[in-house]
């Protein structure tokens, strides 16, 4: 097929471009893979194509405004804070996400990490590997169906994850700023109360202005020192020194973190290096299946067809 337009990918977290490349020959584009993905390098390579989709790199007001004859900017997963929406408003150029993009995978990761937590799955594997055999070194452990897990926000990961909480036994509360429970039928509370109850804080909120350091000193001073936090979201959403400070000083038991600010973080920093906390690199969906990325990849890529074959920026 005759090449219409050009695509900028500005990064992957999968070995090749194969599938993407693949999809987008069917519609008639060519797959430009970005060299790099800082501010200078893909402003460069923006400046001839017509359309930009990304995975984690930031797709800011220089890149977007040297794309001038951008017709969509598709992101490869939910959230939109690595993309300067407001300058692609601004210019009249669509932003798509993909909203059900890995939401079986993060949901699943958010559970697994819960439970290393609840049953001190990583405290253990760090003492034994250090060569103690010491049972009684972690804090009591309760069964697991007299425990809450309190969720922040109910976007589609929570949704999915509400169902498999209740299976083992969890109470499970939430909070969202609109109050809608999106039929999970959760006991939708206060933050202040979500903090206060639960054994287990697992976040879902998208990373905002307004939930930038969502869970500061203050909030977290209202959990129990018996509790975890859970982050599979976005690392913006906690204030990191605050969270070493209240680990560090016993007010807190422990978190489970995949998402980080700044991304990569300082893995030197006490918070990352504590046994009470577990680190892990966000891959919930990078080791996609072929099938879960043509699913991704074709959902993204229509929409990017039908817009560069329609569309005409003002």
């Amino acid at each position: 097929m005759k090449i219409q337009f050009r695509v900028l990918i500005t990064d992957r977290a999968w070995p090749d471009f194969d599938i993407e490349r693949a999809i987008l020959q069917e519609a008639g584009a060519e797959l430009i893979e970005a060299t790099a993905t800082d501010e200078a390098t893909l402003a460069e390579l923006a400046r001839d194509v017509d359309a930009i989709g990304t995975n984690w790199a930031r797709v800011t007001e220089p890149v977007i405004r040297s794309c001038t004859k951008c017709k969509i900017v598709a992101r490869f997963g939910i959230g939109l804070d690595n993309i300067d929406v407001r300058v692609a408003t601004e210019l009249g150029i669509p932003v798509t996400n993909c909203p059900d993009y890995c939401v079986s995978e993060v949901s699943d990761h958010a559970l697994g990490l819960l439970l290393a937590c609840a049953r001190r799955i990583g405290f253990f594997h760090w003492r034994t590997k250090q060569g103690e055999y010491n049972l009684g070194a972690a804090t009591t452990m309760r069964r697991l169906s007299s425990q809450t897990v309190g969720l922040i926000g109910l976007g589609h990961t929570a949704r999915e994850l509400v169902p498999k909480l209740r299976a083992i036994g969890f109470k499970v509360v939430a909070h969202t700023r609109s109050g809608n429970t999106h039929g999970t039928v959760c006991q939708m509370v206060s933050l202040k109360d979500l903090l206060t109850q639960s054994d287990f804080v697992s976040l879902h909120a998208p990373l905002t202005a307004e939930t930038h350091h969502l869970i500061n000193a203050e909030r977290l001073g209202l959990m129990k020192p018996t509790a975890y936090l859970i982050n599979t979201s976005r690392g913006g959403l906690i204030d990191a020194s605050a969270l070493w400070n209240a680990i560090h000083t016993n007010k807190l038991a422990g978190a489970a973190l995949d998402v980080f600010e700044p991304e990569p973080p300082d893995l030197n920093l006490p918070l990352y290096r504590d046994e009470r906390v577990i680190v892990r690199r966000a891959l919930n969906g990078s080791g996609l299946f072929d099938d879960g990325r043509a699913l991704n990849g074709s959902g993204l890529f229509d929409d990017e067809e039908e817009v560069a074959n329609t569309y005409h920026p003002p």
